[in-house]
């Protein structure tokens, strides 16, 4: 819907003679003033007092539930902001800042600052000592606790490194999943500690430290705050191997000052892999994508790249000074005929570095232990400097995937929400359905196709990614209901754009997927009548052992006349009768009444040829001539119903007999 506001809304105006769109307008005013949510009851609290009646209630009820859905959406992406511009200045200050003290000092007080804890804090372990000490606090009030040290496998930070996996707990001295230990347990109390979070630092795959979040108070910390420390615990680690990387190149430089070539080759590594660092961090700053890593990375190594998005299901390629290919749909080429590809990336992800096999070097993009993406650069020799770069690249790409699958997400909810609610009884307000689809470049109005699929024992995780593709390259919805999964596709010809769905998802499933099909919709108001007939197709595949099939109540003979919403009679008596009646008419013979007369009289040519007053051998010529019109398959059991069925339907069109009712409108 579009409307202009010629004059801006006066919120306490809540009059019956307000149009809906000046309705809706006042809740837009209070968005836009970042109103506080109590205000967005006046409107329908004045409607109320004022004598409004219950329709212009329900649409402001309506119109104040979706604003406020839109305030929660507008914070948490200012919040998710916030947050990225934050993660984007750490990384910018890998590049600027040069001592390692001053960089993860940034962090921990940005950890600090944006968990909104008391106390933010960094340990890392001592090889030597085989313990681990207190590197970095902020808002720490301690002398002992800044001192620190912790016994192997001892508190919380042993809990976390010991695992390498992060760690809440709401109250420290009653949780006995760890062990405790006296001076840790010291310290703490000293300090004043209840609430502690801790995520582990990991280095090439190897646990170094723990960066943690702590509350002199009992508080939960949700996943998003799990998910946001483990990010800057993924930059400080990128920190110290940056400084491990630098004290290595100078113990090299060093030792091998005599040696100018070999000084030079290894200067000109370190440089590409500053250069590498700055334009992996202008990408990530920028708002680049997969496709940009990939360039950068042919570019500053040379060789052909190939990043294969594990998220998508698609790759793509880059060459030197070629910029980034399209990318390709299709299966992993990791694991569609090279093994040694695809066991090396298993190897990657095992370790944390780049693996060489066959002149090639993979590199895998991960969160933790999930594999996201693979990178695989053919054509060059990389030193260990350049490996560094590629393993970086790993890292970049796998945070812009977990970026770009954390907005997916959201936007798959989002239209599995709407599609949802237009499929509820009763049905929403259809002008704030419109509204809402309109956000997500969907139009109710146009004609959709309902299609509601299913595929036993395939991966859902898969299935219902090649659903949400689908949804989005054809601007229709995907939601799952009932195990099930359902989707509004735009489109008029429901068999057409069903069964290309339907391809697209069994090769996704790697197996067959049933499928009922209704449509097209007309408007919000029908999607729900389209998704109950769709389901009663799905349902009489299933009966009717039809595994892998896809269908519309057209498709399924008789069977889909008795399910469809818009029974077409006539149309189901020419599909099953056509040929007969057509013979009939133009040559005066009665080939309808002979098969009419014959299943009377149960198949029996005696009783047949008496009740029709002719001799057997006319009925047996009849009946031949029928089978040749409608085909030979005539008599078996369920094509025998289905005629029969027509038969009966014929005679009481014959006899003015409305079949239609209801059903026959339009």
């Amino acid at each position: 819907m579009e409307f202009e506001l010629n004059t801006t809304p006066d919120p306490q105006d809540t009059s019956p003679g307000r149009s809906g769109a000046e309705q809706q307008a006042l809740f837009l005013e209070l968005l836009l003033r970042d109103a506080p949510a109590v205000e967005y009851e006046r409107p329908v609290l004045r409607a109320r007092s004022g004598g409004a009646d219950g329709t212009t209630v329900a649409a402001l009820e309506n119109a104040k539930l979706a604003a406020l859905r839109v305030r929660t959406v507008l914070r948490d992406r200012q919040r998710r902001e916030s947050e990225l511009s934050a993660l984007f200045e750490t990384a910018n200050d890998l590049a600027g800042m040069r001592s390692l003290d001053q960089v993860l000092r940034a962090i921990v007080e940005r950890a600090r600052h944006l968990l909104g804890t008391d106390v933010a804090y960094l340990t890392l372990s001592d090889p030597e000592a085989g313990d681990t000490y207190m590197r970095v606090t902020s808002g720490s009030v301690s002398a002992t606790f800044q001192r620190v040290r912790l016994a192997h496998g001892k508190g919380l930070g042993g809990l976390v490194a010991s695992t390498s996996l992060p760690y809440v707990t709401a109250n420290y001295f009653t949780d006995p999943r760890f062990e405790h230990a006296e001076n840790i347990d010291h310290a703490v109390r000293e300090e004043g500690l209840v609430a502690i979070l801790g995520v582990p630092l990991k280095m090439n795959g190897r646990g170094v430290g723990v960066l943690f979040a702590a509350n002199r108070r009992e508080r939960p910390f949700a996943h998003s705050e799990v998910a946001l420390l483990s990010s800057l615990a993924t930059h400080a680690a990128i920190a110290i191997d940056n400084a491990n990387l630098i004290d290595d190149t100078r113990r090299a430089l060093d030792e091998l000052h005599t040696v100018n070539q070999r000084l030079q080759r290894h200067t000109a590594s370190v440089e590409r892999s500053a250069a590498a660092h700055d334009r992996f961090t202008d990408l990530v700053l920028g708002g680049g994508g997969v496709r940009e890593v990939a360039a950068a990375v042919a570019e500053v190594l040379g060789g052909a790249v190939r990043i294969h998005d594990r998220t998508s299901d698609v790759s793509l390629t880059a060459v030197p000074d070629g910029g980034a290919g399209e990318p390709a749909p299709g299966g992993d080429p990791l694991t569609e005929g090279d093994v040694e590809l695809a066991e090396a990336a298993r190897s990657s992800l095992a370790s944390g570095r780049a693996v060489a096999v066959g002149g090639a070097w993979v590199a895998a993009a991960a969160a933790g232990a999930e594999p996201l993406g693979t990178l695989v650069l053919r054509g060059v020799e990389l030193d260990s400097t350049d490996q560094r770069v590629l393993e970086r690249a790993a890292m970049v790409t796998a945070l812009l995937l977990l970026i770009r699958r954390s907005v997916s997400e959201t936007e798959h909810r989002v239209r599995g929400d709407l599609l949802n609610e237009l499929l509820e009884v009763p049905a929403r307000d259809p002008v704030s359905l419109r509204q809402r689809a309109a956000l997500l470049h969907a139009d109710l109005d146009t004609p959709h196709v309902l299609v509601v699929a299913e595929a036993p024992g395939a991966d859902p995780q898969r299935l219902r990614s090649a659903a949400a593709f689908a949804a989005e390259t054809t601007g229709g919805l995907v939601a799952t209901r009932g195990g099930r999964l359902v989707l509004a596709l735009p489109g008029s010809d429901p068999s057409e754009a069903g069964r290309q769905v339907t391809a697209e998802l069994a090769a996704a499933a790697n197996g067959p997927v049933t499928a009922g099909l209704a449509g097209p919709t007309r408007g919000p108001g029908s999607f729900r009548d389209a998704f109950t007939e769709a389901a009663r197709c799905l349902q009489t595949l299933r009966a009717l052992g039809r595994n892998g099939d896809a269908a519309t109540t057209d498709d399924l003979g008789f069977s889909g006349l008795l399910l469809s919403q818009n029974r077409d009679v006539p149309g189901f008596v020419t599909a099953s009768l056509g040929p007969l009646l057509e013979y009939d008419a133009k040559r005066g013979t009665l080939l309808v009444e002979t098969l009419r007369a014959y299943f009377a009289a149960g198949g029996n040519l005696s009783r047949a040829k008496d009740d029709l007053h002719i001799h057997v051998n006319t009925v047996a010529q009849r009946l031949e001539r029928i089978g040749q019109l409608i085909g030979t398959d005539w008599q078996h059991p369920d094509r025998a119903l289905e005629l029969q069925l027509a038969l009966h339907l014929h005679g009481l069109l014959d006899k003015g007999v409305d079949l239609l009712g209801d059903q026959g409108g339009g």
